[in-house]
């Protein structure tokens, strides 16, 4: 069918081209309709002053889910479904919204699937806007929820931890076809993953047990002392030192065995207590082939750099019961749509410093669950000697970072988080390590070959890294275990798993472009058993922790990465859709006329059946030093003069608030069935992120400028979000008014996904996802009225949430 939405103007993005508007009111909005007898049809909209002058233009939004007509108690309900937040303070600002209706035109089929996605027209668009389709029964079928309901969480009920057995991994040639020619390839992956399973139940009693690593390795308490043991194959000798034993290395000599294990056994002390204090330092001292070395345990739980001192030292932390943090509240179970909310502890505070575990929890998390994401992920967790390595070339992969406070202050901050509904994703690296020999792993036993690929294959040139040898067995243990480690100690509630395109080919995915073709993906270049690793660990995850989340960054398209491990698939439950922020950088490099709503559109929807995908416009890669987040590449300099309230705008700032907003909103709404932002793009945060490092010396003579160890743009200006003075706060309230959106009407994961038009011409998108049709208008100088769009159901609409930039 097809309809009009009379007395609707879909307005254009403010044009950089030509200033003189010649009379047309030029316009981004977005806006949502409802189906008229559905609901209530009281709707309020407010007008918002912070993007634009407030003279000149305003932003309108409906604030108020609509409440089905047959609830006795509308009035509680209405106060309960108010977006939170996002009212304006002032009263004056709200009006009534007049219904809006969709005249039905003619027949407009939809014979195709709906869960797939369809493509029927040629074209391209920019204002946006949401149209809802609610059928007449819905009320009989839904219920509202609250945003801003408190969160109760149940106790889960104690369920023994099954790990599945591997299954016949057929299934993946039924869902794709196109595997069958390289059927060889598959079946011998999945070969060799059976075979590791079968070896590990023979030999280790399971991946449970062989997944708790950390009650045997590294530092183990039991009631007459501790045992630590380690394995170094390639050291002589091992004794254990520290302050414990004023560092004597012929104090503490420790025994090896026939697998290259080395162990020593301290009894308590005479008056019961441990042989080593609680927050002591140790180290483990090795005659290796590389000469006499002293090194961090690699299954260390805590290690800091002393005041005034180079290299890290591990710590003994074994706090007393009473000292110890215990967890007041229950993981939430896994949304259905994931909204990630990117952050870095350190960087969290607006001022120039280094934040904490426990400020964050006081001042960030609220923050998170006030704009509606409901889960945040977190970078930097394992300890990194580096810090402008963002976290991640790591030194001690089972040891939180200290920078930021103690093991029990960061359990502190997850379990604040679960208190708030919050999921709580941890961006573990497992695809390489810090080639750092001081503090970390690299040549931990004087062997080059240790944990890692010995020669060329075990460094990563780019990264200037080291790339860890996964067919090894204790290199399994160790990853396996550490994965199983952060989500039993520290409750967290999945991961993101880092670099795993370099992962699972052995050209780690430089200087190559994939394009699709399935021999790219099996064949001699891929890392079967990295590949096989990532399996296991997926097993470790679902098994043990049913509710977790398993999410891969993956630039290549693998097939099968999100299918499940016993139907042949790799077991991630979402991939990273990296393409797409790659994909609005290259068009912020063009002029406005030669973007292509088609390859938007492509862009956005380029993934495949059944396996899902986190899109995100712009992470934190974008907003590193020496590239531009989106704001900036729309607004440059513009932003440090004229983003204030009290000021004229200009025309760069009013296309950059406009685009700013649509970008992400389209992202969310066609590119996949998880979204993602980082920290203060959610208001176009105006700096970019520089760690704070001297002057870097490289071996060819080259010295490459440091910042003077500034803190000053290693921070997040959250300030500028809240500050009702500035348009940032128009940014950041849209950004919120898009999450709590997605909460209400669920439509990133709705099967129904159909795309009805892509007009060139008009530069218009326009699609439908859920009960939401969004429309978007990119084109740079027109605007239009009465636009005739293809809705798949007839009826009345009206709009429940708009907001709209508008500059004269």
């Amino acid at each position: 069918m097809v309809y009009t939405i009379s007395g609707i103007r879909f307005p254009v993005v403010p044009s950089l081209h030509n200033s003189s508007f010649h009379g047309d009111r030029k316009t981004a909005s977005l806006s949502i309709f409802l189906k008229k007898d559905s609901f209530s049809r009281k709707t309020l909209a407010k007008n918002f002053s912070h993007d634009s002058d407030s003279t000149s233009s305003t932003i309108a939004e409906s604030d108020k889910v609509l409440i089905p007509q047959d609830q006795d108690n509308s009035a509680s309900l209405t106060d309960q479904l108010e977006t939170p937040d996002i009212t304006s303070e002032d009263a004056q600002s709200f009006q009534n919204l007049e219904d809006l209706t969709m005249e039905d035109e003619n027949k407009y089929s939809n014979d195709e699937a709906a869960s797939s996605y369809r493509e029927v027209e040629d074209g391209q668009g920019s204002a946006l806007s949401s149209l809802v389709d609610v059928n007449t029964n819905a009320q009989a079928k839904k219920t509202p929820v609250s945003i801003d309901r408190k969160v109760k969480i149940a106790k889960d009920e104690v369920k023994p931890k099954i790990i599945p057995p591997p299954g016949t991994g057929q299934k993946i040639y039924e869902i794709d076809p196109s595997l069958q020619a390289h059927r060889e390839h598959l079946d011998f992956r999945y070969g060799q993953y059976k075979r590791l399973r079968a070896e590990i139940d023979k030999y280790e009693g399971g991946l449970d047990a062989f997944s708790r690593g950390y009650e045997k390795f590294g530092f183990t308490r039991s009631a007459t002392g501790i045992t630590y043991r380690e394995w170094a194959p390639g050291a002589k000798s091992a004794a254990l030192i520290g302050d414990f034993n004023n560092w004597n290395p012929n104090a503490d000599v420790m025994t090896r065995n026939e697998f290259g294990v080395w162990e020593i056994f301290l009894p308590n002390n005479v008056d019961g207590s441990p042989p080593i204090p609680h927050g002591s330092r140790v180290k483990i001292r090795m005659d290796t082939p590389s000469g006499i070395k002293d090194s961090i345990p690699a299954w260390i739980k805590f290690s800091v750099q002393a005041p005034g001192e180079i290299p890290y030292n591990g710590i003994y932390y074994d706090p007393p019961e009473e000292e110890k943090y215990v967890f007041k509240h229950p993981q939430p179970k896994r949304p259905k749509s994931l909204r990630i909310y990117e952050s870095h502890v350190g960087m969290s505070s607006p001022e120039p410093k280094i934040n904490t575990y426990t400020n964050f929890r006081d001042d960030v998390l609220p923050r998170i669950k006030r704009l509606g994401y409901n889960a945040v992920q977190i970078m930097a967790i394992q300890e990194h000697s580096y810090y402008a390595s963002f976290g991640y070339h790591v030194t001690n992969f089972f040891a939180p970072s200290s920078r930021f406070g103690t093991p029990d202050e960061l359990k502190s901050l997850i379990d604040r988080a679960h208190e708030l509904g919050l999921l709580v994703l941890m961006d573990i690296v497992h695809s390489h390590a810090s080639n750092n020999t001081l503090d970390g792993l690299n040549m931990f036993d004087g062997t080059d070959g240790h944990y890692f690929h010995p020669g060329s294959r075990g460094y990563h040139w780019m990264w200037d890294s080291r790339l860890f040898n996964y067919g090894s067995w204790e290199v399994l243990r160790y990853l396996l275990s550490n994965a199983r480690w952060w989500l039993d100690e520290y409750k967290f509630d999945g991961f993101r798993f880092d670099g795993v395109t370099s992962m699972m080919y052995t050209h780690h995915g430089l200087a190559v472009a994939f394009t699709g073709n399935y021999s790219e993906y099996f064949g001699f270049a891929t890392d079967v058993d990295a590949v096989v690793y990532l399996m296991l660990v997926n097993d470790v995850i679902h098994g043990l922790f049913p509710e977790s989340v398993a999410i891969g960054e993956d630039v290549s398209g693998m097939p099968t990465f999100c299918l499940p491990t016993q139907d042949g698939g790799v077991g991630f439950d979402y991939r990273l859709q990296m393409a797409i922020a790659d994909k609005w950088i290259e068009l912020l490099k063009k002029k406005d006329e030669d973007w292509r709503m088609g390859d938007i559109v492509h862009t956005l929807t380029n993934r495949r059946w059944l396996e899902k995908c986190v899109s995100y416009a712009e992470s934190h890669d974008q907003a590193l030093v020496g590239d531009k987040t989106i704001a900036f590449w729309l607004m440059d300099k513009d932003m440090y003069d004229f983003m204030a309230l009290d000021r004229p705008s200009t025309p760069l700032i009013d296309r950059g608030i406009a685009l700013h907003k649509m970008i992400r909103l389209i992202t969310m709404g066609l590119g996949g069935e998880g979204y993602l932002n980082f920290m203060g793009n959610e208001f176009g945060h105006p700096e970019w992120i520089d760690f704070p490092r001297g002057d870097q010396h490289l071996p060819n003579g080259t010295v490459v400028p440091g910042n003077k160890f500034s803190y000053d743009k290693c921070r997040r200006r959250f300030d500028l979000g809240d500050a009702e003075f500035l348009r940032y706060r128009g940014m950041q309230e849209f950004d919120q008014a898009m999450q709590h959106l997605e909460e209400r009407f669920g439509f990133m994961t709705s099967e129904h996904q159909y795309i009805s038009r892509k007009n060139e011409g008009d530069k218009i998108i326009v699609f439908e996802r859920g009960n939401l049709v969004f429309v978007f208008n990119f084109h740079w100088s027109n605007s239009y009225s009465d636009y005739r769009i293809g809705c798949s159901t007839p009826g009345k609409y009206k709009v429940t949430s708009n907001q709209a930039y508008h500059c004269w």
